[in-house]
């Protein structure tokens, strides 16, 4: 039933269906703990595991999810500097009973390197389906130029400088230059805070009905890690 697709991030996920509803983001430790699930991708999270026969990794993640992070991890062994990961992005296409959900995830290093966590993001659209919403909530939230708005709109794609600088026809360092003023609106310092601060944002709006996070608690004699199964 799932269908893979791995790439780092140049490439273009087209829409896959109707928007349903927003997306779901999910948090984890290097070492595979859980740290945040927000209500939305634990319904996805159920809707992937009803067509993979009821398995799950260690009882919280569907393998897929489990194994995107596996495949995270083993990048981080290699690719260690923050900037980075502001161009990688790793996704997986999962076909379910109802429709397909796309997996998104990437890291997040803090500059001083003492701190990476994994982030993934469930869609059961696609990319393409919930961003213009996304774009239009941080359009208006932080107060953006139409240009900064297109930069943000090239970001969230997983583009680099030059591809957007290339896209909209102007100077790699008039590229930076929007980024820099991007980041004092959105009082952030990389591309990747920039991007995570976007779709924070547009995730509080995304929703109909709006849902406390699902916290997963420790698992009793031994921390909550999540192995993928085999």
């Amino acid at each position: 039933m799932e269908e893979n697709r791995e790439d780092v991030s140049s490439a273009h996920t087209e829409s896959l269906a109707v928007p349903q509803a927003g997306p779901g983001i999910m948090l984890l430790t290097t070492s595979m703990r859980l740290l945040y699930k927000d209500r939305r991708a634990w319904e996805l999270c159920q809707q992937i595991i009803r067509c993979q026969d009821g398995k799950t990794a260690n009882g919280v993640l569907p393998p897929a999810v489990a194994s995107l992070v596996g495949q995270i991890r083993r990048i981080l062994t290699v690719r260690t500097d923050p900037k980075d990961w502001e161009q990688i992005q790793l996704t997986r296409i999962v076909n379910t009973l109802q429709s397909s959900v796309l997996l998104c995830g990437t890291a997040l290093i803090d500059q001083a390197k003492t701190e990476t966590r994994i982030l993934i993001v469930l869609s059961e659209t696609g990319i393409g389906a919930w961003q213009d919403k996304v774009i239009v909530q941080a359009k208006e939230r932080f107060h953006l130029t139409a240009r900064e708005t297109t930069v943000v709109q090239h970001l969230l794609k997983g583009w680099t400088n030059k591809e957007i600088a290339n896209e909209m026809r102007l100077a790699e360092q008039t590229i930076k230059e929007y980024f820099k003023h991007i980041s004092e609106k959105t009082s952030t310092t990389t591309r990747t805070g920039i991007a995570m601060t976007i779709i924070h944002s547009g995730l509080r709006h995304a929703l109909a009905t709006p849902s406390p996070p699902v916290m997963v608690p420790p698992m009793s004699g031994r921390p909550n890690e999540l192995v993928a199964s085999a």
